[in-house]
């Protein structure tokens, strides 16, 4: 499976089997579009895939909407994208992300030069978030 490079599991319910994936995605480094929307996974299931993400370094496509990861999740996820430099389009709408994860995000989006699409929409950020 190393030769893997879409992956859509999105809407499967996977909430707490988020870690259990994020060992199996580990090392599938020619992933360039995955996508986990809607699948309720939380922070914690953010936190168990921001180890696995870290590597995927030709990901251009990266769909997490939908999946309640908030501030916490955020944090985790900024992690993970600081090396993602091919990244284009990441989802990130639908996540209950308030100003503290807009703010953290903010910092790692800086470096992602080749990110043309980001979507935060239907996220608590409001006016604190967005300076």
């Amino acid at each position: 499976m190393t030769a893997l490079t879409e992956l859509d599991l999105g809407s499967n319910n996977i909430d707490k089997g988020a870690r259990a994936l994020a060992g199996a995605l580990k090392g599938i480094t020619t992933l360039t579009e995955l996508n986990l929307g809607y699948n309720r996974i939380g922070h914690e299931g953010a936190r168990a895939l921001a180890g696995a993400l870290k590597g995927m370094t030709a990901l251009a496509e990266l769909n997490l909407g939908g999946n309640n990861i908030g501030d916490e999740g955020a944090w985790a996820l900024a992690y993970a994208l600081e090396g993602m430099t091919a990244l284009t389009e990441l989802n990130l709408r639908n996540n209950n992300i308030g100003a503290e994860g807009a703010r953290v995000l903010s910092g790692t989006l800086e470096g992602m030069t080749a990110l043309t699409e980001l979507n935060l929409r239907n996220n608590d950020i409001g006016d604190e978030g967005a300076r």
